[in-house]
């Protein structure tokens, strides 16, 4: 069987799906989509489109599966059951369905990184929002902390950071890691690929500027503006992870450096993630192509910089909701350098990530100042 003639399933729908099948349609690749709505951005680019209600439905997890020779997913949160039976039947399922139950729930995945010895931020488990309050008047926890819901959370959602007494309104009821909060310095991400015969393809890191009120990536630079020590540091302990886990595909890799030097692993995602869209301009292969030359187990591509820039993700303005217009965008199109992703949504809400833009140029401080003028001159609003 050809490599053309092979059915790749992609078990979800939205933007990072519709960026990978951008690559597969390169390739002339036979692509399925399975969705959980009728028009999600997929839909135009992929030679089947199949619709459930729900990923975490086993009957329509793997009767999508067994139709495909290969399958993979562009979200976490899928029912992992249902993967597990069809690679015992012998389809390939990357990334691995044991991976993905570690990584589908915090808890697993903090102890993974204790149980493999890979530096994380020191943490408690608990089941309940009752059970905080008792470590708390128990003096078995302090403040501040970082609250994580062990299962469902994503774009910054089930996420609840608590300084003192004031903030425990926002605590959520549920089986979560608690972590102490780290002295934080910067935010950091890298990305591995690897692929079934154990080659791997590791990516500069890129640092990470977040939305302190939606707890989402606003920016990104890149390559990140680190000396070569602690740029190999991150690459070491990217690959650690990645050699831990024994993936097929894309792993990317969030790390906390904290004021004092320490390197710590936040989460990882196992597939193509947002702090890798900078790829597609700045970078030999971007991190979709090499998704795909992963699962596809090819030889993997050239992760060396083209051209530094910055990403900024386009997410929607605090008061609109309705049908979604792009105010600015004529205007930061005239700039060279310039490139707009838009997802293919029709309607936006507060914080919902709706594009991104890339910002490159010879120089990264050059790509840093048109990023700034270009971030202040396009929003996300609503026509109704």
């Amino acid at each position: 069987m050809t490599l053309q003639q092979q059915k790749i399933g992609i078990i979800g729908s939205g933007q990072l799906g519709k960026m990978l099948l951008e690559e597969a349609v390169k390739w002339d690749l036979n692509t399925s989509i399975l969705a959980n709505e009728e028009n999600a951005p997929c839909k135009i680019l992929c030679n089947e489109y199949k619709v459930c209600k729900s990923y975490f439905d086993y009957d329509a997890i793997y009767n999508f599966g067994k139709s495909c020779h290969i399958l993979t997913i562009e979200i976490e949160h899928v029912n992992v059951d249902a993967l597990e039976q069809l690679e015992k039947e012998g389809v390939h399922v990357y990334p691995q369905p044991s991976v993905l139950r570690t990584i589908q729930n915090k808890a697993l995945q903090k102890a993974f990184y204790d149980e493999n010895e890979i530096k994380t931020a020191s943490f408690t488990i608990v089941q309940s929002k009752e059970e905080i309050l008792n470590h708390l008047a128990e003096a078995k926890l302090s403040y501040p902390f970082v609250q994580k819901l062990a299962t469902g959370g994503y774009d910054g959602k089930g996420v609840a950071v608590i300084n003192s007494n004031d903030d425990l309104f926002l605590l959520l009821d549920g089986e979560s890691v608690i972590e102490s909060k780290l002295n934080i310095d910067t935010e950091y991400a890298i990305i591995v690929a690897r692929n079934a015969h154990g080659e791997t393809a590791i990516y500069d890191a890129v640092e990470m500027v977040f939305n302190d009120e939606a707890n989402l990536l606003d920016v990104l630079v890149y390559p990140a503006r680190v000396d070569e020590k602690l740029s190999n540091q991150m690459k070491s302990l990217a690959l650690e992870v990645s050699d831990a886990f024994h993936h097929v595909g894309i792993l990317a890799v969030e790390m906390i450096l904290d004021k004092e030097g320490g390197l710590y692993v936040n989460e990882v995602a196992p597939r193509p993630h947002n702090s890798g869209h900078h790829t597609i301009e700045a970078c030999a292969c971007s991190q979709f192509e090499q998704h795909l030359r992963a699962i596809l187990n090819l030889p993997l591509g050239n992760t060396e910089v083209i051209q530094p820039a910055v990403m900024i993700n386009l997410t929607g303005e605090k008061n609109y909701t309705g049908k979604v217009w792009y105010e600015g965008f004529e205007k930061i199109i005239s700039n060279a350098g310039v490139y707009v992703h838009l997802y293919g949504k029709t309607t936006t809400k507060p914080f919902r990530k709706m594009g991104h833009i890339t910002v490159c140029s010879n120089r990264i401080d050059d790509a840093i100042a048109l990023a700034n003028k270009v971030k202040k001159e396009i929003s996300v609003k609503a026509t109704s």
